[in-house]
């Protein structure tokens, strides 16, 4: 089998297994793994912190335009565990960042010109050498739209919901599975209509729909894939 080390996007509506996904693809492939939703909740939780954003979403943009580079992240990947944990500027907030309350807020920070272009920037910085898995929600169509493999992830909007559910609640978080889906629905919708860069399928991207399929049938999917794309590029 060819051994070109790659730059795969991946990119999907949210709670769809985009980044657990690309975490074990990384590790499997023995690639860089890069969590882009993760950039872009610590640019919210840091928001949050600093009172540059109101409970109904509204973000004061020239305060955060002010700070935007000095909002440092940064990952630790443990390739063991397969777990990524998120810094922002030095500190782990790796929990914290996958809280309702950053969830519901995220995708009105997300929007912003000039916080995607930061987030560009860093993203396109950490993978041009290739060897790189990254997921998000313009990978494909603006990070890296010369991607040697884009996947475009989705499932229906209940399974999303219901999955969230159970993450937040084995963690003990208290939520409604109403709740959830109203998250889930708003920041689709929100992501598709965004004026920059919104979410929305490569033409040459390849769609997994799974949700009807085993984490192990996505994944056994997706690898031929890889292989795929690997033989196309060789």
């Amino acid at each position: 089998m060819n051994d070109k080390k790659l730059t795969i996007a991946i990119d999907g509506f949210s709670s769809c297994g985009k980044s657990t996904v690309a975490k074990e693809l990384a590790r499997k492939l023995g690639y860089v793994y890069v969590d882009t939703g993760a950039m872009y909740r610590a640019v919210t939780l840091y928001c949050m912190r600093n009172g540059l954003i109101a409970d109904d979403g509204t973000v004061d943009e020239a305060a955060l335009r002010r700070d935007i580079e000095k909002i440092g992240i940064s990952f630790i990947y443990d390739p063991q565990t397969s777990k990524n944990t998120t810094l922002l500027n030095g500190e782990v907030v790796e929990d914290e960042i996958r809280r309702i309350e950053v969830s519901n807020k995220v995708s009105y920070v997300s929007r912003i010109d000039f916080v995607r272009a930061q987030m560009v920037k860093l993203q396109q910085d950490m993978g041009r050498q290739g060897g790189i898995v990254m997921d998000g929600r313009d990978i494909g169509t603006v990070v890296f739209p010369n991607a040697d493999l884009k996947i475009f992830m989705t499932a229906s909007p209940e399974v999303r919901a219901q999955r969230r559910f159970d993450e937040l609640t084995a963690k003990g978080e208290k939520v409604t599975f109403d709740e959830i889906l109203e998250n889930v629905t708003q920041r689709d919708y929100i992501d598709q209509h965004r004026e920059v860069s919104p979410l929305r399928q490569a033409d040459d991207a390849r769609v997994v729909d799974n949700s009807q399929m085993t984490r192990d049938e996505q994944f056994e999917l997706i690898l031929k894939m890889v292989d795929e794309a690997k033989e196309a590029n060789a």
